[in-house]
């Protein structure tokens, strides 16, 4: 059950996470700078959260000395009609961790909550980010966007001994998939949750960090109650040539990839 609701005006901030190499892209350059139907995945991403009208900021967390991703938010942020959010850049770091943190850093003070958002799921529609942002102003602490599993999932082990000359793996079990979600972006968060949890990860070796793939596992590892509302299945993560495609196919529909689903 959801509890302590918290004020409906609670000050929204949204961090996109932009400092990718995308080298499976094969662009040569950073993810955030593939052009994707015209404009840059970046560009894609920041008119989604935009229209999204959840957040008063929005920080951008780039890589180290990118100019030109710099550059094109400053040129989209003149172009934003008068009350639109404050957007920000800040340096992301060598991991995911490390932008979100430095994102965090540059917070307006006030900031309550925050919606942590991958750049590279750069079609997600509006109405994802609503939901995140209505489930955390009815009082959850922690909540992500969620799609079915559609395919069965097993689990693995090496084999080994004899076994091994057969094939690489050996299934060790079938896990139940109406118990299974595929998990997107935004997350959205209390703030000082966030904040707690990537502080506790501070003290993780290198095993224990490679082992967490987003924040909400952070914040699970507190103890906290993460919720998850419906997500989209337009709200690809874009991160070999394949999912590319898939991106610039749903762009060429007839409605467009906003009005699709979500």
């Amino acid at each position: 059950m959801i509890m302590s609701t918290p004020s409906k005006r609670a000050v929204t901030a949204v961090i996109v996470v932009a400092a990718g190499s995308g080298e499976r892209l094969g662009y040569g350059m950073p993810k955030a700078q593939v052009p994707l139907g015209g404009e840059t995945i970046l560009m894609h991403a920041l008119r989604g959260v935009v229209a999204s009208d959840v957040a008063r900021q929005i920080c951008v967390a780039v890589p180290k000395g990118d100019t030109a991703l710099r550059e094109s938010i400053s040129e989209f942020t003149i172009d934003l009609v008068d009350g639109g959010p404050e957007i920000s850049v800040v340096d992301g770091g060598s991991s995911r961790a490390d932008s979100v943190r430095a994102a965090m850093a540059a917070l307006e003070d006030g900031t309550e909550l925050v919606l942590v958002h991958d750049a590279a799921r750069a079609l997600t529609p509006e109405r994802v980010f609503q939901r995140v942002s209505d489930a955390l102003a009815s009082g959850a602490k922690a909540v992500i966007p969620t799609m079915p599993v559609v395919d069965t999932i097993k689990t693995v082990a090496e084999t080994n001994g004899s076994d091994a000359s057969i094939a690489p793996e050996v299934v060790t079990g079938t896990a139940p998939r109406e118990q299974l979600r595929a998990v997107q972006t935004p997350q959205g968060f209390e703030l000082a949750v966030l904040r707690r949890a990537h502080e506790a990860a501070g003290l993780f070796d290198d095993k224990q960090s490679a082992a967490v793939t987003d924040d909400a596992m952070l914040v699970e590892l507190l103890g906290v109650p993460v919720h998850a509302v419906r997500g989209a299945s337009q709200s690809l993560k874009i991160t070999t040539p394949l999912d590319l495609i898939i991106a610039e196919g749903l762009l060429e529909g007839p409605l467009g990839i906003r009005w699709v689903e979500g």
